[in-house]
């Protein structure tokens, strides 16, 4: 194997065909997308621009699911549009609330597949943890998903669709003719720290999160909208360039000896390419820092001197370190760190002049926590040797 080659399976990615006179689903199309819909659908090519704003806003602003309710457009085009088109999104198939008001869906997408989005609230904001793929490509092996492997990538309606469907359950669509306030929003922000590596599905999230950010559309600002990845480098860049949202990295070591297990995409990019990656991002500025995430687990990266550590790596990159105790999962190869461990850790890189959070677990009691989404149909159980042995741990 070369220096070079992937750790990761490599994922050829099919569009999904429609089957035979198949309605087109209007959800997560571009602009340019719709505007090429309606005009095969006879639409004249100088309305289409008007019809394209007139339905986004309907589909994406007000929530509307059903063409009849769209009343500037002509009956003729509604009727062609039901004839046509469907607006459609993931359905739900089960939703559990935590005893702290997380609630974590089940949805079911194209296929029969399943994924899980979850909703925090929080008395300043409500945070949407919405999935970019099917299982996950990497096998980073302290997370629960990382031991469900790739199924395939989400297409844009379906990333997009877990925002709707979350509206849809916090019966938060304002009523046409008003319009969104960010400030009594109860999903205010979203991260894209659910099922899957974003960056490795980049085109469809990319397009989805344009959609939440659109001034007529779900208006969400760019800075309330975090994409986590564990660090797939060539697409970083690309990340400011063409989502402009806050960048967050799966980072969990300070060695590339520890991260080699716990990240394996570390083996193709490591710690040296990754930061250098960091501070070359076009947006790194303090205004918008760079989210390190730490999960912390006991004896394996929470010493004092793994903390002295990061706080050198991470030196002239405006940062924040989310530190993370380990959320454990039936046959988890590790153990949370102790709270001494951790709130030594955290002093540490407060004393170094770094904002270092240490995230309250949330929703564990519904399995919703950091790390342990999985979606149930691929929820076989494995035993702890069997993660061990997948993530290298007793070699």
């Amino acid at each position: 194997m070369t220096a070079d080659a992937p750790i990761t399976q490599d994922v050829l990615t099919l569009p999904r065909k429609l089957p035979e006179g198949g309605k087109i689903n209007l959800v997560g199309q571009t602009r340019e997308q719709l505007r090429e819909t309606l005009i095969k659908l006879g639409t004249k090519e100088k309305q289409a621009k008007m019809r394209v704003g007139q339905i986004w806003q309907w589909i994406y602003q007000w929530g509307k699911r059903d063409f009849a309710d769209m009343t500037n457009l002509s009956k003729a085009l509604r009727a062609d549009l039901a004839e046509h088109c469907v607006i459609e999104i993931p359905e739900v198939i089960t939703k559990q609330v935590s005893e702290d008001g997380t609630r974590k869906y089940l949805v079911r997408i194209a296929g029969g597949h399943e994924v899980e989005v979850v909703y925090i609230p929080e008395t300043d904001r409500g945070t949407l943890c919405i999935s970019s793929q099917v299982g996950c490509t990497l096998t980073c092996s302290f997370c629960h998903t990382g031991t469900q492997k790739l199924v395939r990538n989400l297409t844009s309606a379906e990333i997009i669709g877990q925002v709707m469907m979350a509206r849809d359950d916090l019966d938060e669509w304002p009523v046409p003719g008003t319009r969104s306030d960010d400030r009594t929003r109860r999903l205010s922000n979203i991260v894209l720290m659910g099922m899957g590596e974003p960056l490795y599905n980049f085109e469809n999230v990319r397009d989805a999160m344009k959609i939440a950010m659109d001034p007529e559309g779900i208006q969400l600002s760019r800075r309330r909208i975090t994409l986590s990845t564990s660090g797939v480098v060539p697409e970083i860049a690309r990340t400011a360039d063409e989502i402009g949202c806050m960048l967050a990295i799966s980072f969990h070591a300070t060695t590339d000896e520890v991260r080699d297990k716990l990240v394996p995409i570390n083996k193709r990019w490591n710690l040296e390419k990754l930061l250098q990656a960091l501070r070359d991002y076009p947006r790194v500025a303090n205004s918008e820092r760079i989210t390190f995430e730490y999960v912390m687990l006991d004896r394996v990266n929470d010493s004092k001197e793994d903390a002295h550590r990061l706080v050198e790596l991470i030196k002239g990159i405006p940062a924040k370190i989310n530190l993370i105790p380990f959320n454990e999962w039936p046959g988890a190869p590790y153990k949370r760190s102790s709270g001494n461990r951790i709130h030594a850790f955290a002093d540490i890189i407060h004393d170094a002049g770094y904002a270092s959070p240490i995230r309250k677990p949330r929703g564990e009691d519904i399995m919703a926590a950091c790390g342990q989404l999985k979606s149930a149909t691929e929820r076989a159980r494995k035993s702890r040797k069997q993660i061990e042995a997948e993530a290298g741990l007793n070699s």
